[in-house]
């Protein structure tokens, strides 16, 4: 099972759990799936204001991320995501919620994902699917696989010139 557990999250699993594939099964549901499915903002920009790439070496995500800036506002934002369902439904719940943010939005919402994963706090208001991630907390070697398309859009940002 804890073979089957890796080919899944395609990051490093087996860290000690007494049970693995269990673990798997609770962090990995059918919402987690259908937003790694939707991809909300896959592709890329043309021409973008700001890109950044983010890898974790630890288990192999990468992530592009790409905006373009209106009015000190995310305008369009494209993704592009080498990693497991954690970081494909990450990324797409940013597809989904960043356009319209500007970077004080985005810096929020990416600490409360934080918190809500090291801390046990209520998923970050505004951004509801992000209550997908709660099982996630108490499985540390996942929480930069949540936080690393987070990480890149505010890479991205800084990448733009935009300032804080």
């Amino acid at each position: 099972m804890i073979g089957t557990a890796f080919r899944i999250t395609s990051c490093v699993y087996g860290m000690g759990y007494k049970d693995d594939a269990l673990s798997a099964s609770q962090i990995y549901h059918e919402a987690i799936k259908a937003l790694a499915i939707a991809a909300v903002g896959h592709g890329a920009l043309a021409s973008p204001d700001g890109r950044a790439l983010v890898d974790n070496p630890l288990c192999g995500d990468r992530v592009e991320m790409e905006i373009n800036l209106l009015d000190s506002r995310v305008a369009a934002l494209a993704h592009q995501v080498k990693g497991c369902l954690l970081c494909r439904a990450a990324a797409s719940i940013i597809g989904k919620h960043a356009v319209g943010a500007g970077r004080g939005e985005i810096e929020r919402i990416s600490i409360g994902v934080s918190e809500m994963l090291e801390k046990q706090a209520p998923p970050p208001a505004g951004w509801r699917e992000l209550d997908a991630f709660v099982p996630v907390h108490g499985h540390r070697s996942r929480y930069r696989c949540v936080l690393l398309p987070f990480e890149a859009l505010l890479a991205a940002l800084r990448a733009s010139g935009e300032p804080r």
